[in-house]
């Protein structure tokens, strides 16, 4: 029996997957944004804190890089309302797991970035009177910045993907709106022959977008 490709009930149904991809940049963003707030901040604090400031961080990263995200998003939004009494919406539940799964990762990303930034740079700060607040602002941060940039492109890419995970609690992303498809059409192959080329586009575009900003704020050296 011969399978005959029939790309139809796709187009007619293709709002979904449109509609469902725009979720999953907004969800790719949102994110990013807040793992990226966590990542600096406890980045900062196991560079700058005590033992117990450290091992608390070090906890938290290897806890959270070291279990599945689909175990993450189960135990967020089935897990933590049981056991506590209150209930939110799958959105918001995955909003704060692929955060917080961020963060971990963006943990060692900009601690690894401020331990490179050259110790000439920030005694420079200090001998012109810089707070230690002003020198992280003006000095250290954006000299991290311009170093951890080629690292974070594959992050937020690999973050990007990762909004697929979002179809198990029927958040519907671009993943849940192609299986929404397959499921009502039995059109498998087409569903996915269309979904791959717009993760494969959106993943590309995000990745030129930060190659662009990474020549923007990285001079090049003058042969």
């Amino acid at each position: 029996m011969q399978y005959h490709l029939n790309f139809n009930f796709i187009w007619r149904y293709s709002e979904k997957l449109w509609s469902g991809l725009l979720l999953s940049i907004e969800l790719a963003l949102v994110s990013i944004l807040i793992g990226c707030l966590i990542g600096f901040a406890l980045a900062v604090a196991y560079n700058g804190g005590g033992r117990l400031t450290r091992w608390l961080v070090a906890a938290y990263v290897e806890f959270i890089r070291n279990v599945p995200l689909l175990l993450l998003v189960y135990l967020v939004f089935y897990g933590i309302p049981s056991a506590g009494g209150f209930a939110y919406g799958a959105t918001e539940s995955f909003v704060v797991t692929l955060s917080l799964y961020a963060g971990a990762h963006l943990v060692e990303v900009f601690r690894a970035g401020l331990d490179a930034v050259p110790k000439g740079v920030v005694d420079a700060g200090k001998a012109i009177g810089l707070t230690p607040w002003q020198r992280l602002a003006h000095v250290r941060f954006p000299v991290m910045l311009r170093i951890v940039l080629p690292a974070l492109s594959n992050t937020f890419i690999s973050l990007f993907k990762d909004t697929s995970l979002a179809s198990v609690i029927a958040v519907p992303e671009l993943t849940y709106g192609a299986n929404w498809i397959k499921t009502n059409t039995f059109r498998a192959v087409e569903v996915w022959i269309v979904t791959a080329p717009m993760y494969l586009i959106t993943g590309w575009a995000i990745l030129a977008a930060l190659r662009g900003l990474e020549r923007a704020l990285i001079p090049r050296r003058r042969a």
